[in-house]
């Protein structure tokens, strides 16, 4: 196995001093051009690398930033990392992302990584709803900024959307429609996203003068396809099937969907539906799937300027105060739904 190359061979063959070396590298117009120009032919001859870990450990200041989300195998989650990943490019950053899979457990061990790491700052949507990871990972006097979760009971930043209103904008959608009777697949209970989305149906029944018994709950361990699979078939098990479906984000509405084709019940004219994220997927469904639009990418950027700003890098560095950022849903009406009853 070759040896790595190091600062003191790149001073041997330069023939000068390691500071010398490492003047040319960190301040070069303090270094003569002859001298210059002998280390850096020393340089690229023997192929060094410096230790970019290393540098970040003397000065105290990471140039990585950590990016924690719930599910890479969701778009929108690739979407904020997306917007987050440009904000830190601009920046001089780049961004470490790592994927919970919706495992307190697995968040745990990777905030335990990053503190390891000693990361400039950590944009996170929690995975443990308990609060626990967190707590912890606060010792560690890391910055941190969550993303799609409102920061109840803390002081980090936060950036989110406003899920209660994106719930009010699918049900109402579907009672203007005709409905009366709504099941919602709502993912795991303990998420925020899921309980506001929920808060949100049950505001829009309760304008159209209907109680919460209108909306037929169908709870699930995770927010993916499979799951959404699951919830199809025991939809399609009700006695009293409801006419429509308002699921907690697009990958569950697409299992839905697909089992709903399985068993040969037409969308929407059965049973129309109604997802949330808008991600790409959604319109190139079979049937183009009704969504409530997140601005993903726009959330990861804003989560991202706030970290930055918070440690102060890039243009946003400066006085920082900890907010939090709560963007609008927007509802995009698609062949899911508009069957009229």
């Amino acid at each position: 196995m070759a040896q790595s190359v190091g600062i003191k061979d790149v001073a041997r063959v330069a023939g000068v001093s390691v500071g010398t070396v490492s003047n040319v590298i960190n301040r070069p117009d303090t270094v003569g051009p002859d001298t210059r120009a002998r280390v850096l032919s020393a340089i690229d001859r023997l192929g060094y690398v410096r230790s970019e870990s290393a540098r970040q450990l003397r000065a105290g200041r990471s140039r990585i930033m950590g990016l924690l989300v719930l599910d890479m195998g969701n778009p929108f989650f690739v979407d904020v990392a997306r917007g987050a990943e440009r904000a830190a490019r601009e920046a001089g950053l780049g961004v470490m992302v790592c994927n919970s899979a919706q495992s307190p457990g697995e968040e745990a061990e990777y905030l335990s990584l990053f503190a390891e790491q000693r990361v400039r700052g950590v944009l996170l949507t929690p995975a443990d709803a308990t609060g626990r990871n967190i707590a912890a990972f606060r010792r560690h006097d890391i910055p941190f900024v969550l993303v799609d979760r409102v920061a109840e009971g803390t002081t980090e930043c936060s950036v989110s959307v406003d899920d209660v209103a994106g719930g009010t904008l699918a049900v109402r959608h579907l009672l203007d429609a005709g409905h009366r009777s709504i099941a919602y697949v709502s993912g795991p209970p303990g998420f925020n996203q899921v309980r506001d989305r929920r808060t949100g149906a049950l505001a829009a029944l309760a304008e159209a003068g209907l109680g919460p018994k209108a909306l037929r709950e169908l709870p699930t361990e995770r927010l993916d396809v499979a799951a959404g699979r699951d919830a199809g078939a025991r939809l399609l098990g009700l006695s009293d099937r409801p006419t429509a479906v308002f699921c907690a984000n697009d990958l569950l509405a697409l299992g839905v969907l697909q089992s709903l084709f399985a068993a040969g019940v037409p969308v929407p004219d059965d049973l129309a539906l109604v997802g949330y994220d808008d991600i790409e997927f959604a319109a190139a469904a079979a049937v183009p799937l009704t969504s409530v639009r997140q601005p993903a990418a726009t959330m990861g950027a804003l989560a991202a300027g706030l970290l930055l700003e918070e440690t102060g890098a890039g243009a946003s560095a400066g006085a920082h105060e900890h907010r939090r950022v709560v963007l609008q849903p927007e509802l995009v009406v698609r062949r899911s739904s508009l069957a009229a009853r």
